[in-house]
């Protein structure tokens, strides 16, 4: 018998954000709204990420996830979620992760992240243990090539959808509110 937990939604900024950028607090207070307290950490050092200190620190907010947890994660965030999910051991399962923009492949628009991206991630074998996988992107991604989204979409066994005019969902872009997100984070459904 699973022991109850509470819901508990996690949002992992990306490469040179912080948690008040874009549409990070709209959704976290939309969820908090909801009875879903929401984390939004900040990773060390957003200007000059380093995987091994992005990964420990996404780890540590998000710790264990079960069926009751939220993960949303943008752009660079996505690679650190999915490291993170890639190392845990046991028997887990994360409820909802949504992925907007994200990626595992190096990114011709920022070389300087190269050295973080590497080898990417095999994300494969973490499908089984998503319950509800979401994975956002924009019809136009002046960053993360729409390719790139397509991919990490296929490796996750599932098809992205398309949001359009939405750029890399930045605040300099028009985006502080991400509904579709917020939809993906199935708050107040069972």
């Amino acid at each position: 018998m699973r022991t109850p937990t509470r819901p508990r939604a996690t949002i992992i900024h990306g490469y040179c954000a912080t948690p008040e950028d874009h549409w990070f607090p709209w959704l976290a207070a939309r969820l908090d709204e909801h009875g879903v307290p929401t984390a939004i950490p900040a990773l060390p050092d957003t200007d000059h990420p380093d995987p091994d200190r992005w990964t420990t620190a996404a780890g540590a907010a998000i710790g264990t996830p079960d069926a009751d947890t939220t993960v949303v994660a943008h752009s660079l965030g996505c690679l650190t979620v999915l490291r993170h999910l890639s190392t845990l051991r046991g028997d887990w399962r994360l409820g909802t992760l949504v992925l907007v923009s994200g990626f595992v492949d190096p990114l011709p628009a920022i070389p300087e992240l190269d050295a973080y991206i590497a080898d990417g991630c095999d994300p494969t074998p973490l499908a089984a243990r998503i319950d509800h996988l979401t994975i956002l992107r924009s019809d136009a991604d002046p960053l993360v090539p729409t390719s790139h989204t397509d991919h990490l979409a296929t490796l996750l066994g599932t098809t992205a959808q398309v949001i359009p005019g939405a750029g890399h969902f930045m605040a300099d872009e028009g985006i502080t509110t991400l509904p579709e997100a917020l939809s993906a984070c199935r708050p107040g459904r069972a």
